[in-house]
């Protein structure tokens, strides 16, 4: 049985709604240290060049309107920096109850050098 579908858009201009979330800014040279986090995230930097380095010593550069994963658990250690002359903001979900904590900071991994992050090197 072959059927048609089709598409019903409300009439008139939609109001955007970010999903349940938190936003993070992250100021000119700030640095978030190294951690970790209990849930996966999703993130969408809304703003500024957010450069990731991760537990591995890959480093990750994520401009305005790009989006990432960051993995759960203690095996996905990592540190952000915004290493430009703009605040980096981020919109991250999931939403986590109240009192939880979004981030469980970590040692620095083996092998972490000035070169990654002078303030939080080994």
């Amino acid at each position: 049985m072959r059927g048609q579908q089709t598409t019903t858009r409300p009439a008139g201009p939609r109001a955007f709604t970010a999903p349940n979330g938190r936003e993070i800014v992250i100021a000119p040279g700030g640095c978030t240290g190294w951690h970790y986090h209990r849930v996966q995230l999703n993130a969408v930097v809304l703003a500024g060049t957010l450069t990731r380095v991760l537990h591995d010593r890959t480093v990750e550069v994520h401009p305005t309107g790009t989006t990432f994963v960051e993995p759960a658990g203690i095996g996905h250690i990592h540190l952000g920096h915004n290493l430009g002359s703009d605040p980096v903001v981020l919109h991250v979900t999931p939403a986590l109850p109240a009192g939880t904590p979004f981030s469980i900071p970590a040692p620095t991994p083996c092998g972490a050098t000035p070169a990654v992050c002078r303030e939080h090197a080994a």
